[in-house]
């Protein structure tokens, strides 16, 4: 427990809330005072997530592809909650490596359709309540491959960089409406998704990191907490670096 109570009535939609940096997140959220609605594609990690987090946490199964189903799932929320103050996009694909030559394209399409195209609609339909309410905080997990782009993840890479331009371009657009957009740019955090990548990949992303380790999910929590609270007052449309150091700029 941290003590503060920094949303303290407060709802939040955790996306991917299911497991790794969104379960970490919902639980600090939690934790703080708020409540959260998580939205996962996966049932029965939704209702394991909810248990673990308690009365204040409930599980709606989505899929982020279907634009509809994410205006339905906003509604949703928005009535479960009575507001939603704080939206994470924490939910994304790792995709297969392969060099870009080789790079099968429906795989290409696949990771697109749900870290790019998935999180836009999850930012279009929350963040016009939150317009229109005169608050929100959202936070896009983007990741240090976005800036960096890794060898024989092209796709991951690619999609990560667009969640930085459409973060940087709503945060621009709400800047007067009491919403703040930001991303984080994490290196490789301890989380589940590293179950789609090759033993070669993790090598690879773990010699690129100056402290020598990964890092782990309550570290990133701590960062997304703050960028998702009232404190967070003067800071839109920016990235936050959570890399171990491996960041240049």
């Amino acid at each position: 427990m941290t003590g503060m109570r920094r949303f303290e009535d407060m709802g939040a939609v955790v996306t991917g809330g299911a497991s790794g940096i969104g379960l970490a997140v919902a639980k600090r959220i939690v934790e703080e005072g708020g409540s959260v609605v998580l939205w996962d594609i996966d049932q029965g990690k939704l209702d394991s997530a909810a248990r673990e987090i308690g009365a204040r946490a409930s599980g709606a199964k989505l899929d982020l592809t279907d634009p509809s189903a994410v205006e339905r799932a906003a509604a949703g929320a928005e009535k479960t909650l009575g507001h939603v103050d704080v939206l994470v996009c924490s939910a994304g694909l790792a995709g297969l490596n392969a060099p870009v030559i080789d790079y099968p394209i429906e795989e290409w399409k696949k990771i697109f359709d749900v870290n790019v195209n998935g999180l836009f609609y999850c930012n279009r339909y929350v963040a016009k309540a939150m317009k229109a309410r005169g608050y929100g905080r959202i936070v896009n997990i983007a990741s240090i491959a976005g800036k960096e782009g890794n060898p024989t993840a092209s796709a991951y890479s690619a999609s990560k960089a667009a969640v930085i331009g459409l973060t940087k371009s709503l945060g621009k657009e709400l800047a007067k409406d009491g919403v703040a957009v930001n991303a984080i740019t994490p290196a490789t955090i301890e989380t589940p998704m590293l179950a789609q990548v090759s033993p070669a990949h993790i090598a690879y992303m773990r010699s690129k990191i100056p402290m020598e380790r990964f890092g782990e999910v309550a570290e990133v929590a701590a960062l997304v907490c703050w960028l998702a609270s009232r404190e967070c007052s003067f800071t839109t449309g920016a990235v936050f670096d959570i890399s171990g150091g491996r960041a240049t700029y």
